[in-house]
């Protein structure tokens, strides 16, 4: 099944094409990775997605729905790459809110949230504020608020950024439980070491065109995605 479904997606920032007649299609289940330099249109591509921009032509569509209603959205998890949020809040306090913005009852948040807080071993930041956190710790509190609620697609806008080395090893391994839960992972990185082991489809988008897309294996044919990249990116 599509999860997304880009066909001839296309924007423009005055004179500046964003996305130039952008189409592919992520299937349910895999780990998609949108790489290219910076200005080549992921962050737009992001913004149609969670319905924060309309394309100017083309269309977007989420689980058969048009990208940005609510059916949509409500089936959606978002990590920005600077996760933020009233700095007063105390780690739980803030997955309690998340957790209620999701529509999870008191009764269940609980148990939700403990086990989200042992799978990020945040558990002993439950009681800080988030203004005394280090970056890769607000990171971790962030990737937890997507565990909460039955979530089918999450979008991570450079999940590996501000992580420590165990944190990023932490991260993959939860990833790599995600992917065996079918459910569907868009991630937005230009660390492409990282990348390269988890998703299993990728594409490059440069100046707002996509070069290539397609399965991992069958596109690299043995070469490193690093070196793959810069051949492709000139």
């Amino acid at each position: 099944m599509s999860i997304v479904q880009a066909q001839n997606l296309s924007h423009q920032y005055g004179s500046y094409q964003a996305l130039d007649n952008v189409s592919f299609e992520i299937q349910e289940g895999q780990c998609f990775a949108l790489l290219g330099p910076n200005g080549a249109g992921k962050t737009t591509f992001v913004k149609i997605m969670l319905g924060l921009q309309n394309p100017k032509s083309g269309s977007l569509n989420l689980f058969d729905q048009k990208a940005g209603i609510a059916e949509a959205r409500a089936q959606i998890g978002y990590l920005p790459e600077k996760f933020s949020f009233y700095p007063y809040y105390k780690v739980k306090d803030t997955l309690e809110f998340h957790a209620a913005v999701s529509g999870i009852s008191k009764s269940q948040s609980g148990g939700e949230i403990e086990l989200a807080m042992q799978k990020l071993k945040i558990t002993e930041l439950a009681n800080k504020k988030l203004s005394n956190l280090s970056k890769g710790q607000l990171q971790r509190v962030g990737i937890a608020s997507l565990l909460l609620g039955n979530k089918r697609l999450l979008i991570l806008d450079e999940p590996f950024s501000g992580l420590d080395p165990i944190g990023i090893k932490d991260l993959k391994d939860l990833l790599r439980e995600l992917k065996k839960s079918n459910i569907t992972l868009f991630i937005n990185s230009h660390i492409l070491s990282e990348v390269e082991p988890l998703c299993d489809h990728f594409g490059i988008l440069n100046r707002g065109q996509l070069l290539v897309v397609g399965e991992k294996n069958q596109l690299l044919k043995g070469k490193s995605l690093e070196d793959y990249f810069s051949e492709i990116v000139q």
